[in-house]
């Protein structure tokens, strides 16, 4: 795996506030960065929304309203998601969405998405595991919040309905403390489980994603932003335009400088030996 094969995902997810122009203008920024794919979120409001939370109140841009109501102010339907679709086409990149509910996972089946994803919060919903592995799509899992046994009944669901997985190290703080990133189990999870492992980032700099592209991971997701002080859950734990270039052309510089590790004195280098050895060999 070279730094050029490292699949970069720009993780737009909610931050477009419900606002067909602002996801266009999120697509946008990935294709300007280089990223491979953009990804977005798809739930089911009433079944994705916990039954304590349904009816607590929450101020918004659009005035106060009960929390269940704001998720289905920002939730996209069919519409928005064929526009979606239809614009990535046209600028030549991939895309696809985060089901959080089974509902919401055979919305997205029209789709021939190329790559499904699973966000930490679904990772220890079984019947859900088990009805995207059935689909037999390249599928990343993030593992934040999820302990050893957790990830063994992934990997073994994954297994059993031979669809192929990336597992990706995930710490689920939005935003993340760089001490707690233990970018270490990028390697740990690949040792143990034989399977590529990806880094799913929640951090608010740049360089940790870049540690983990050194570190073997093989893909690299991020959150953008337009703005990270727009209203919004996760914009704070994203990257603006800005930094998303400065990620992509970091990554992609990977393995250039790394080189091959082989000892040599190349041409250049002989050129100036010439000119600063004053003596003879």
């Amino acid at each position: 795996m070279t730094s050029k094969n490292i699949f970069i995902i720009a993780e737009a997810g909610i931050n477009h506030n419900g606002e067909i122009n602002l996801a266009k203008n999120l697509i946008d920024v990935a294709v300007t960065a280089g990223c491979d794919a953009v990804k977005f979120q798809k739930r089911t409001p009433d079944i994705c929304v916990p039954e304590k939370m349904k009816s607590v109140m929450r101020e918004t841009p659009w005035g106060v309203m009960t929390y269940l109501d704001y998720k289905k102010k920002i939730e996209f339907g069919e519409l928005e998601f064929d526009i979606i679709a239809n614009y990535c086409e046209q600028k030549n990149i991939a895309w696809s969405a985060s089901a959080w509910d089974i509902e919401s996972l055979k919305f997205l089946d029209k789709y021939d998405l190329t790559f499904n994803k699973v966000a930490s919060a679904l990772a220890t919903h079984k019947e859900f595991l088990k009805e995207v592995a059935k689909r037999k799509i390249l599928t990343y899992v993030s593992v934040g919040m999820c302990e050893y046994g957790d990830i063994d009944a992934i990997v073994s669901i994954f297994h059993d309905y031979n669809c192929p997985l990336v597992l990706m190290h995930t710490i689920s703080t939005y935003p993340a403390n760089d001490e707690d990133l233990n970018l270490k189990m990028i390697q740990t999870l690949a040792e143990k489980y034989g399977l590529p492992v990806g880094y799913s980032g929640h951090e608010s700099s740049v360089s940790p994603s870049i540690v983990a592209a050194t570190l073997g991971a093989v893909a690299i997701e991020r959150h953008i932003t337009l703005d990270r002080a727009m209203w919004g859950t996760d914009h704070s734990a994203s990257l603006e335009a800005n930094g998303l270039n400065q990620l992509v052309g970091s990554i992609r510089k990977i393995s250039v400088v790394l080189g091959d590790g082989v000892k040599k004195k190349i041409e250049a280098e002989t050129e100036v030996a010439k000119k600063l050895r004053y003596w003879n060999n």
